[in-house]
């Protein structure tokens, strides 16, 4: 297939989603949340809405335009992929795909349905693209290798495929930058790079960077739209375990009723919970975010007046082109 014809493909794939009857999209989060009972309704239509207006022949072709995607010879690329949150593995495969390749896919336990449910549908559209994708457990064939996991399961996937050029993935996180002037509505958006997939994501905000004397009373009070959470067992699980440990430890912390917030010089937080610390200057800021520059996925703030950032609420929406580690995967695929 030409490259031409493989973005024709998952345009069609983008359209197949985005015509999906309710009907269907209630058995597929049915059948999903059966398999990983993190994964809500919600969740599950948020991510297929995001696929299928990513997945046009405009967005696609912009993509790959600047990469030389006519490999001379297919090559196997194992993709060993996560099941944090809904699809969190279907980039891998596109791009795979997309750049001409064979996919060696190694699902996730936690998000078989959707990831079968999407290969299904490459390959009643195109039996030639669909032929490219080939499911295994051991990635003894493969010539390269794209993985994501934990800070743990990456040092063994470093070790056990050290010999095959790879992409390595571990642990990340997201941050938000607060100025102290940001609107009622803007602090609500916020709430969309916490809540959402209930923090599970790398591109979930897990900390905030607020100047001295930040009175956070503002921030909690414009998320109180999102208590409905706590509806969800596993989160109110974590909520209670780790609001009780606080108090029997006698650490200060706020409490919203639904989520919790304590000051950190971490930057990952647990479930539940919103670390937060305060900058004196921008200056000062930016010397802090530089130490844990490897492990930022991505930074948020108003109208994303920070640089680099993105504005606040669309952590959860990233292009075609925002790759995972910041590691650009077409063009990784393309050397190959």
């Amino acid at each position: 297939m030409t490259l031409k014809e493989r973005i024709q493909a998952f345009a069609q794939l983008g359209e197949r989603i985005k015509s999906l009857t309710d009907d269907e999209i209630d058995n597929l989060s049915f059948r999903a949340r059966n398999e990983n009972s993190w994964f809500t309704s919600e969740s599950v239509k948020s991510t297929l809405n995001t696929w299928g207006e990513c997945l046009t022949e405009k967005s696609l072709s912009s993509w790959t335009k600047d990469y030389a995607l006519t490999p001379k010879a297919s090559k196997k690329v194992g993709l060993v992929m996560a099941g944090n949150i809904p699809m969190v593995g279907f980039h891998d495969l596109l791009s795979v795909l997309i750049s001409g390749h064979t996919a060696m896919v190694k699902l996730s336990s936690q998000d078989k349905v959707l990831m079968q449910f999407v290969i299904s549908e490459i390959r009643i559209i195109s039996e030639i693209l669909g032929s490219h994708i080939v499911h295994a457990e051991r990635m003894n064939e493969a010539d390269a290798i794209i993985a994501t996991g934990s800070d743990n399961s990456a040092r063994y996937f470093k070790h056990y495929f050290a010999q095959h050029p790879h992409i390595i993935r571990q642990n990340r996180t997201a941050i938000a930058v607060i100025k102290g002037n940001e609107t009622d509505e803007e602090l609500t958006d916020f709430g969309k790079d916490y809540f959402q997939y209930f923090g599970l994501g790398c591109r979930n905000v897990s900390k905030i960077y607020a100047p001295k004397g930040y009175d956070f009373v503002k921030l909690i009070d414009a998320l109180m739209g999102y208590e409905t959470v706590l509806d969800h067992h596993k989160y109110r699980n974590n909520y209670d375990y780790n609001k009780s440990i606080y108090l029997v430890n006698g650490e200060p912390h706020l409490d919203s009723g639904f989520f919790l917030m304590r000051e950190s010089q971490e930057l990952v937080s647990p479930i539940s919970v919103l670390f937060y610390e305060y900058y004196n200057s921008e200056a000062e800021l930016d010397l802090t975010l530089a130490k844990h520059h490897d492990k930022i996925q991505c930074i948020v703030s108003a109208n994303g007046w920070y640089e680099g950032s993105i504005p606040l609420g669309k952590a959860q929406q990233p292009e075609l082109w925002d790759y995972a580690d910041g590691v650009d995967t077409l063009e990784f695929l393309s050397g190959l």
